[in-house]
C-alpha cells in the first residue's frame, strides 16, 4: 500500500501541473490581466507626467519631480513591460512565440510615433491652415512663402551653406587625419585633443568665441579682434565683418564657426577608417612603386569612401537644419538669413504659424531624401561586411 501510493502521487501531480484544461483556463486571465495593467499603468504615468508639468508646486521642488520621473520612468517602463509579457503569454502558443518579439519594440515603436510620426503629420495639416490654425486656407501659405524673396534669399543662403560647409569638414577632417597620424603617439593625442576640442562647445558659446576674433573698434584704437587686428596690420581699414555689404561673404564668415565645430567629428570618425585601411595593401602598393601620394588617392581613400559618405551626409542635414549660429549672430540680418531662422521669425516674431508650418515642411520634403540616402547607404554598408 505505501509503495502504491508513492508511486502514485508523482503521477498526481505530474497529471495537475500539466493539465492542458488547467492551461486554458489561465491563458484568457493572462490577457485581461496583462491588458487592464497595461493600460492602467500608461493611465497612471500620463497624469503622474502631467501631473508635473501642470502642478509643480505640490511636489516641492524640482529635485523631487526629477527624482520621481525617475523612478516612475524606469519602473513604469519595468511594469509595462511586465503585463505586455503576461499578456503575450496568455495568447495561443503559435500566436505568443510569433508575437514576443514585436511586443517587446512596440513601446518603442509607439513613443516614436507619438513624438514624433504623430507631430510630422500635425505640422502638415497646420500648413494648410491660417496663421492661428483655426481655419482652412488651402495653399495660400505655400503661395505665400514662394513669393517672398525673403524665402528664396533663405533657399540661396542653405544652398551656400551646403555647398561649402560638408565639403570643407570632410576635407579638413581628412588631412587632420592624415597628418596627425604621422606624428608621435603623444603628438597625435595631442593634436586630435585641439581639433576635437571645439564639439564640447555649444553653437552659442562658438558664436561668442568668434565674435572676439571678428570684433570692431572704430579707425584709430586698437583692434582686440583678431581678424581686424589682421587685415589693419595688412594696411586694410577695420571692417563690421557680419555686417558688410557682400551678404555671401557674411555668410561664409557664419561657416567658418560650424566647420570649426564639426571639424572633430570628421576627424575622429574619418582617422577611424584610416586605422581600419589593412596595412599588406599599403605596402603591396609601394612594392608596385607608387608613391605615398598615390597610395593616398588610389588605396586610402576608396577604402574610407563609406566612412567618408557617412559624415559627409551626417554634416549636410546638420547644415540644412542651421539655425542657432545664425540667430545669435546676425538673426538673419545683412543677408545671412537662412530657413530655419526664417521659420522661428515667422512663428514667434511675426505669430504667422500657417506660414512657418509650411516652411517646415519645405525644409522637411528636402531633408526626406538625405535621410533614406543615409539610411539605405547604411544597410549597404552592413551588408557588405
Amino acid at each position: 500500500m505505501t509503495a502504491g501510493t508513492s508511486a502514485a502521487a508523482p503521477r498526481q501531480s505530474l497529471r495537475a501541473d500539466d493539465d492542458p484544461q488547467a492551461a486554458l483556463r489561465t491563458q484568457p486571465v493572462k490577457i485581461a490581466v496583462g491588458l487592464v495593467g497595461m493600460i492602467l499603468t500608461v493611465w497612471a504615468l500620463g497624469n503622474l507626467f502631467l501631473a508635473f508639468g501642470f502642478y509643480p508646486e505640490k511636489f516641492g521642488s524640482k529635485i523631487v519631480i526629477g527624482l520621481l520621473a525617475i523612478v516612475a520612468g524606469v519602473g513604469g517602463a519595468a511594469v509595462i513591460f511586465y503585463f505586455l509579457n503576461m499578456f503575450v503569454e496568455g495568447l495561443p502558443a503559435r500566436l505568443s512565440e510569433g508575437l514576443i518579439p514585436y511586443a517587446f519594440i512596440l513601446p518603442g515603436f509607439a513613443l516614436v510615433a507619438l513624438m514624433l510620426i504623430y507631430p510630422t503629420f500635425q505640422t502638415i495639416n497646420y500648413s494648410f491652415a491660417n496663421s492661428d490654425s483655426t481655419a482652412y486656407v488651402g495653399l495660400q501659405n505655400y503661395r505665400t512663402i514662394f513669393g517672398d524673396s525673403e524665402f528664396w534669399s533663405s533657399i540661396v543662403n542653405n544652398v551656400l551653406w551646403l555647398v561649402i560647409v560638408p565639403a570643407v569638414v570632410v576635407a579638413f577632417g581628412v588631412v587632420v587625419a592624415v597628418l596627425s597620424d604621422k606624428l608621435s603617439a603623444n603628438g597625435e593625442k595631442f593634436a586630435k585633443s585641439l581639433i576635437f576640442l571645439p564639439m564640447a562647445i555649444s553653437s552659442v558659446s562658438a558664436v561668442s568665441i568668434w565674435a572676439l576674433v571678428y570684433a570692431y573698434n572704430n579707425p584709430g584704437q586698437a583692434q582686440t579682434g583678431l581678424l581686424n587686428a589682421i587685415w589693419t596690420s595688412l594696411g586694410g581699414d577695420p571692417q563690421t565683418w557680419l555686417q558688410i555689404s557682400t551678404a555671401k561673404l557674411n555668410s561664409i564668415l557664419l561657416m567658418v564657426i560650424l566647420i570649426w565645430l564639426q571639424a572633430g567629428f570628421a576627424m575622429v570618425l574619418l582617422s577611424s577608417a584610416i586605422k581600419g585601411v589593412p596595412e599588406d595593401t599599403l605596402e603591396a602598393a609601394r612594392i608596385d612603386g607608387a608613391g605615398e601620394f598615390q597610395i593616398f588617392w588610389q588605396v586610402v581613400i576608396p577604402q574610407i569612401k563609406g566612412t567618408i559618405i557617412t559624415v559627409f551626409v551626417t554634416v549636410f542635414i546638420t547644415v540644412l537644419k542651421i539655425f542657432d549660429i545664425v540667430y545669435v549672430s546676425t538673426n538673419g540680418q545683412y543677408g545671412t538669413n537662412v530657413i530655419a531662422n526664417l521659420f522661428f521669425n515667422k512663428l514667434f516674431a511675426a505669430s504667422e504659424a500657417g506660414q512657418a508650418t509650411a516652411i517646415v515642411v519645405v525644409l522637411l520634403l528636402a531633408v526626406t531624401p538625405l535621410i533614406w540616402y543615409q539610411i539605405k547607404h547604411f544597410r549597404d554598408e552592413e551588408a557588405n561586411r
